[in-house]
């Protein structure tokens, strides 16, 4: 399994919409983004831990790998 890179939830955006998700709604500093009748939270922080990374990946239902080929 690659190692996830340290990247901002800017970029964790932008990603997630190339994989076909679109912003639902934003509160505060979180974006809701949706696809279908999957979901996930999105904090915009200049850097996402890899943990928060990992729990939004599994929120979405998205595998690492495909991130990281979107990325």
């Amino acid at each position: 399994m690659p190692k996830l890179p340290l990247i901002s939830g800017r970029e964790a955006i932008k990603v997630f919409e190339r994989m076909g998700f679109q912003v639902a709604r934003q509160r505060g500093s979180h974006v809701v983004l949706r696809r279908g009748s999957q979901g996930c939270v999105v904090p915009k922080h200049k850097e996402l831990k890899a943990g928060t990374l990992v729990g939004i990946l599994k929120q979405a239902g998205v595998s690492q790998e495909d991130f990281i080929e979107n990325l």
